[in-house]
């Protein structure tokens, strides 16, 4: 194999890399107010988070939020399915990975991918908030990663929100004990965090949350209309 061909493999790469965003951007920019929910894949149907799940899904179809997972098994599933069986949107953005990813069936629109990092794009722009069910690194993954574009302000901030406090607490503990102790975050960075175990919180967090949102999206088209000038409002 010669540098030309391994050029011409990058090349080819760096198309398909693209067309997963087109065909992200083009399949989601229409599905209205959503929220990406998170979970391990290794849940079984009889786990008590897995029920939770369904239930936290449902509750927010019915607030009119669309629901996009991962698309797997486990916690995925169960939120993929209270979405469905609501007659919500409920969206699966499935990857291409050797093990645990096998699509699940309450998907009614289905994205896959192959590459993690455009994946990841979809369930941030989309999301009007977060919500982590107990999960492993990929659960992990998202829940930090949310922090960081929030602490770095490379989006702006949305509910994120860890259930079931059991699970939940040492991860939140080490952050205050060892972090904040450090110095290697600050106190305000903690404060874009809520834990919770009850699904009607959940909802209305992130029901209070959009209801802000939608205020302050009326009150920069009402400023923009007042002085003739133009306010970027595609954050909102």
């Amino acid at each position: 194999m010669t540098v030309n061909d391994l050029q011409g493999s990058e090349t080819w790469r760096m198309f398909r890399i693209m067309s997963e965003f087109v065909e992200g951007f083009d399949e989601l920019s229409r599905i209205g107010p959503a929220v990406s929910i998170f979970g391990s894949a290794r849940f079984p149907r009889s786990n008590k988070y897995y029920k939770k799940a369904l239930t936290i899904s449902r509750l927010l179809s019915e607030s009119g939020f669309a629901i996009i997972t991962g698309g797997g098994g486990g916690i995925m599933e169960a939120a993929n399915k209270g979405a469905a069986q609501n007659n919500g949107v409920s969206i699966g953005l499935n990857i291409e990975i050797p093990m645990e990813q096998e699509p699940n069936p309450y998907q009614n629109k289905s994205l896959h991918f192959r590459y993690f990092f455009a994946r990841k794009v979809m369930f941030v722009k989309y999301a009007v908030g977060y919500v982590c069910m107990p999960g492993g690194f990929g659960t992990l993954d998202e829940f930090f990663e949310a922090l960081t574009l929030m602490q770095t302000h490379k989006i702006y901030r949305f509910p994120v929100i860890l259930v079931g406090t059991d699970y939940w607490t040492p991860v939140l503990e080490f952050m205050k004990t060892t972090l904040l102790k450090e110095r290697t975050i600050s106190r305000k960075d903690l404060s874009l965090i809520s834990m919770t175990d009850d699904p009607k919180e959940v909802v209305s967090i992130v029901n209070k949350h959009f209801e802000w949102k939608k205020a302050k999206v009326e009150e920069a088209i009402k400023k923009k209309h007042q002085t003739g000038g133009f306010k970027d409002t595609s954050f909102l």
